[in-house]
């Protein structure tokens, strides 16, 4: 779910550069169809203009686990953000980053709607103050300014996969999920729909059935999505390109600073010539504790220091060798697609530049979106 933005933004690019009827067409069709956006100002935010971006851009991507009002999810009760990822889109560094935070990290959360709770988990930012809360509780935990944000539902979720014909998944051993009531042989299985949305919702049919390892799970996926994505048949199919962005369109809450279409544009454009190589998925470093009588993880100020650290000077960062996480094994590494022909019949190729790399410390998990990672199953 963290990085359906980048899906989008990719998706829109191709849009435009596939003729400019069909991009009309699309654009005024997709607009139409977003289903709200949320008023986040960021100070000092200036809005892209038509063009790829010419700066790094921070953008919040929250998962609810409401169900959108579906009755076919059961009662939800409170609206949680289950899935919160920290997206970093650069063409300066040509890098992205998403970074997952654990749902049942203890934060602190402060001035939103419904009140100002202290330190509580991560997953009741939603809760206190929808989409605006998340992205101040995201902002005072990581010392990062934010200047876009989006939420998805589970049906976003569904819609998507199947726009996107499917995404490949390795399972090195089943997932037996009784909480859920969802079962997957070990194998490569490609998912979409139903489907798709129980593999990322798994818990107790991964790793230890921690959320922890849920997220290398989702990681995992999200890894496979962007390889997918990112390979020629994908990007140069503009029915696939259209279906996927009005399938977000249709299941996104936007802030009103990524509600305009020209801003999607603009960082699709960077996206699109960012080499998976340069992409990352990583966790928040945390370990278990308890606050105020409740089990859950306690941030790691000093590693999570390295990893922001090097987000706020547009570094590249290098996963650990081995750090996949506990909810996968580690994989082979991909060979990186031929990069995608400009207008000019020329491929658009990032510049050998001397950009930064943070090697990051084994405490954080994560993998960059060139290794194959399988899911380690379990039963419970």
């Amino acid at each position: 779910m963290k990085s359906i933005l980048a899906i989008v933004a990719s998706t829109l690019a191709v849009v435009m550069v596939a003729g400019l009827s069909l991009a009309a067409i699309a654009f005024w069709q997709i607009n139409s169809s977003f289903k709200d956006s949320v008023d986040i100002s960021i100070e000092g935010q200036e809005p892209p203009t038509v063009g790829p971006i010419t700066g790094p851009v921070n953008i919040l991507l929250v998962g609810s686990d409401s169900g959108g009002g579906n009755p076919a999810y059961g009662e939800r009760g409170e609206t949680l953000n289950d899935v919160t990822i920290l997206l970093h889109i650069s063409p300066v560094s040509h890098t992205a980053i998403a970074v997952s935070l654990p749902r049942d990290m203890f934060v602190p959360i402060a001035d939103c709607k419904n009140g100002s709770p202290g330190t509580r988990k991560m997953n009741e930012a939603l809760y206190y103050g929808g989409l605006a809360c998340a992205v101040a509780t995201v902002q005072n935990l990581t010392g990062l300014k934010i200047g876009y944000a989006a939420q998805i539902e589970f049906d976003g979720v569904i819609a998507m996969s199947q726009a996107l014909g499917g995404v490949e998944v390795c399972v090195a051993k089943p997932i037996h999920d009784l909480q859920i009531n969802f079962d997957l042989s070990a194998g490569k299985h490609k998912l979409k729909g139903w489907n798709a949305l129980m593999f990322l919702r798994s818990r107790h049919g991964v790793g230890d059935g921690s959320d922890t390892t849920r997220i290398s799970n989702q990681q995992l996926f999200l890894s496979a999505m962007m390889r997918q994505i990112k390979s020629a048949d994908t990007l140069g199919n503009p029915v696939t390109v259209y279906a996927l962005a009005s399938a977000a369109a249709k299941n996104m809450t936007l802030s009103t600073s990524l509600r305009p279409l020209d801003t999607m544009a603009s960082m699709a454009l960077a996206v699109k010539d960012i080499p998976l190589k340069n992409i990352a998925f990583v966790t928040y470093p945390s370990g278990a504790g308890t606050f105020g009588g409740q089990s859950g993880v306690l941030p790691r100020a000093g590693d999570a220091a390295v990893l922001m650290d090097a987000i706020a000077k547009d570094a590249r960062i290098e996963v650990a060798s081995g750090a996949a996480g506990g909810g996968v094994v580690a994989g082979g590494q991909v060979d990186e697609p031929e990069p995608t022909p400009t207008g000019s019949g020329q491929p658009t190729i990032p510049p050998d530049d001397n950009v930064e790399t943070v090697k990051l410390p084994s405490s954080i998990t994560g993998q960059q979106a060139t290794e194959e990672t399988c899911t380690a199953g379990q039963t419970f």
